[in-house]
């Protein structure tokens, strides 16, 4: 059955409507099982020994005195998972990464585990394990690191990018350039410039469950592995291919999942618990603790970042420039790439130009924090225009509305808009109550706008209806943000019955065909769209055992309401026929009922934001306190608009923290000193007033729905608007994230002369 995505503008009946989430009550009593819940009979405890140092060339590892102890069943090192990569980069790095092979290249890096029968024992044996190192000079600095004088990482990477290929080995992997128009000759037509330097700090998702997993492989070469996970059919792929095994021989199945935002999409303790227990013969259990996922799981990059904008005395931008330098840990990104994407994706400029640079140091393997890079390049350009506008004596709302993008205008970074939200994002920032509300002495109120570009993927959904009228959908996504309850009430409105009647599961990998992560804001977007279609695939199934059971042309059944319906005068007296009558009648007229579908997620949406916030700026001690934020964003069409507000409010809870708290703090050895939530603060409920939301809906033309992502771009303003409140508050701009009362109070009396 063909499958039109186009957007059709219809009315709703359950779609927009608020439930109770499907998992709720497992989750508040405890039923609900995480990646540590899970347990197989005669399963050994998994642990890894890790690297003290931040480079180290690894000279000798003795496991012998490790195998001989009473309850070890299995040691390895990276001689137990071989390179089997056949020359791809990529996979290479995560095997690296999940085993360190010549050299440790961070604090954290694996470099052995253990399996035995107890902790306690797994705790001795990798006591009993002797690495001999050759410790090397190490980088940690993302603008160190870019020295020519820096301590050469990996000695194999030849910048990408350049216009002649480098002689050289680097510690830059890449540099990519995005834009149009003549930057230069902009800047020459501008009456006010504006250039600043940024820098942000490393942060970490800081997700509640830490990474977990149970493997076993049986001798027959057949394994399984329950894990933590935003993607369970990418970790099959990976884990197959990095341990030699054909993937339909591994069945993995996602567990709920305590939180991802991102850290969740790469492989890390996975691959090392299969290869434990292909050894020990058993299953086994491999848990991080907090102090692992901190030094040895993906936080953000570390950034420096410079920005230039000019503008003639009307307001309008002649020309943008950027230059961001992103730090990837000891292997290859494309962190800088995204950054120099997402930068200016918010205006309407003839000439701009980004430049991103790509830099290793060592550090742990970065990972995704929702909208990947951008919170970082957002901070940087919006902190820019804010001053822009003051040197302009203008609004920075109204300077913003003056240059915002809008339909037909050409990215930034290449595609040009269709119907998009942030000149709307923006009126309605403008009209807030939150915008008009008086402030108090050393208070200020800063504002800034954020892009995410979304996308979908390869999604597949079974639908199956039971012969009782209930609905049980399979979707391959993980449900990291309620897309279960999301799903289920499209599903509900496609087949015109009620929510309660669905039931909604994350399928594992043998029971459902291949699904791309869940990241990018793609989950409920694709999936919405192939539940859709085979809601659709269904009905038409429903239509032809209706017409069965009346006999009559199925050209003559429609489906409204739930219900078939004979639509032609002469079976006026035929009534209606409902899915549970139909269903109940399943095996009389053909078997089981059900709708699949497989289908490439095109056309996600563009998102837009803008998002509004007061702070109080102590200036005696730099601290600060979050008065009020407001969060305005276009979500295309809000499934479940609870979620959908929970997507905003959880973003910018995330961005007070990274804004003004967190970071990593590495010693003069490249060792991390704050891993753990006592030392790395991240904020909690008494830090944060109510998060107020303003739900908008500007139709994403390529869903039937109009549906567009949410999850990412309300993570992408708070750094931009806090950091525009406390310069406004403080009254010295602030360049340097996270904002901590000892940067506060340096930068007041820096401006002071003291």
């Amino acid at each position: 059955m063909n499958f039109d995505p186009r957007f059709s503008g219809r009315k709703f009946a359950s779609v927009g409507t608020r439930p109770i989430r499907p998992d709720g009550v497992d989750k508040v009593t405890g039923r609900a099982r995480y990646g540590a819940d899970f347990n197989m009979a005669g399963q050994l405890v998994g642990r890894v020994l890790r690297s003290p140092h931040a480079h180290a060339k690894i000279l000798k590892i003795d496991i012998s005195k490790a195998e001989k102890l009473n309850g070890v069943k299995a040691v390895i090192t990276a001689k137990d998972l071989p390179d089997l990569t056949d020359g791809d980069a990529a996979m290479y790095d995560i095997l690296d990464n999940c085993m360190a092979r010549t050299k440790a290249l961070y604090d954290g890096h694996a470099v052995a585990a253990v399996a035995a029968i107890d902790a306690r024992t797994a705790r001795q044996a990798l006591k009993l394990i002797e690495v001999e190192y050759e410790i090397l000079p190490h980088v940690t600095d993302v603008d160190e690191a870019m020295q020519y004088h820096a301590p050469l990482i990996n000695d194999t990477i030849f910048t990408e990018g350049l216009e002649e290929k480098p002689v050289k080995p680097s510690n830059v992997t890449k540099r990519s350039q995005f834009g149009h128009g003549d930057v230069h000759q902009g800047f020459g037509h501008a009456d006010f410039i504006v250039e600043r330097s940024f820098k942000t700090e490393q942060t970490h998702q800081g997700y509640i469950e830490p990474h977990a997993c149970v493997a076993s492989v049986s001798s027959d070469g057949t394994a399984e592995l329950w894990v933590c996970t935003q993607g369970h059919f990418v970790y099959r792929q990976h884990c197959a291919q990095l341990l030699g095994m054909e993937a339909s021989k591994l069945r993995v199945t996602s567990s709920e999942i305590g939180g991802g935002f991102g850290g969740k999409t790469h492989v890390w303790a996975e691959p090392v618990a299969l290869a434990l227990s292909r050894k020990a013969g058993r299953p086994v259990k491999l848990v991080m603790t907090r102090d692992e996922v901190f030094r040895a799981s993906g936080p953000t990059s570390a950034t420096s970042i410079d920005v230039k904008i000019g503008a003639r005395k009307d307001g309008t931008i002649t020309a943008a420039e950027a230059t961001l330098r992103y730090s990837a840990g000891p292997y290859a990104g494309s962190w800088a790439e995204i950054g120099a994407m997402t930068a200016f994706a918010c205006y309407k400029l003839d000439n701009v130009k980004t430049v991103g640079y790509e830099v290793l140091v060592n550090r742990p393997k970065t990972a995704a924090y929702r909208a990947p890079s951008a919170p970082m390049a957002a901070f940087a350009v919006e902190s820019a225009v804010d001053e822009l506008a003051k040197e302009l004596g203008m609004d920075p709302v109204d300077f913003r509305i003056k240059n915002a993008a809008q339909e037909g205008t050409r990215s930034s970074y290449g595609p040009v808009y269709g119907p998009i939200g942030i000149g709307p994002t923006l009126e309605a920032v403008k009209h807030h109550p939150h915008m008009k509300a008086p402030l108090k002495k050393n208070q200020g109120r800063g504002m800034a706008c954020g892009f995410w570009f979304n996308f979908g993927g390869q999604t597949c959904v079974d639908l199956n209806i039971g012969m009782d009228g209930s609905v049980s959908l399979a979707v391959g996504t993980v449900d990291v943000g309620g897309s279960r309850a999301s799903l289920s009430l499209v599903a509900a409105e496609e087949l015109g019955i009620d929510y309660s009647q669905l039931k909604a599961i994350v399928a594992d990998t043998s029971s459902l065909g291949y699904n791309d992560m869940t990241d990018g804001s793609r989950g409920t977007f694709s999936s919405s769209m192939a539940t859709i279609s085979a809601a659709r695939n269904a009905i038409k199934i429903l239509r032809e055992r209706a017409a069965q059971m009346w006999d009559i042309s199925v050209d003559d059944v429609i489906w409204e309401q739930g219900h078939a319906v004979a639509k032609r005068e002469k079976h006026g007296n035929l009534g209606k026929l409902s899915l549970k009558e139909i269903a109940a009648q399943s095996g009389k007229t053909g078997g089981p009922i059900a709708g699949h579908s497989e289908l490439v997620a095109d056309g996600a949406g563009v998102s837009f934001a803008t998002h509004i916030c007061d702070i109080e700026v102590d200036p005696e001690t730099g601290s600060t306190r979050v008065i009020r934020y407001t969060v305005v964003q276009d979500a295309g069409k809000a499934v479940h608009p609870t979620y959908v507000e929970g997507q905003y409010q959880g973003g910018a809870a995330q961005g007070i923290g990274w804004a003004l708290n967190e970071e990593y703090i590495y010693g003069k050895d490249g060792r991390l000193q704050n891993a753990g939530f006592l030392d790395y603060r991240i904020p909690v409920c008494s830090d944060l007033p109510m998060i107020d939301t303003q739900i908008l809906e500007i139709p994403n033309p390529n869903h039937p729905y109009g549906v567009r992502g949410v999850g990412e771009t309300s993570i992408v303003p708070p750094l931009a608007a806090i950091a525009n409140a406390v310069s406004n508050a403080a009254g010295v701009r602030m360049t340097h994230i996270p904002m901590s009362p000892p940067r506060i109070l340096a930068a007041i009396e820096a401006e002071r002369g003291e």
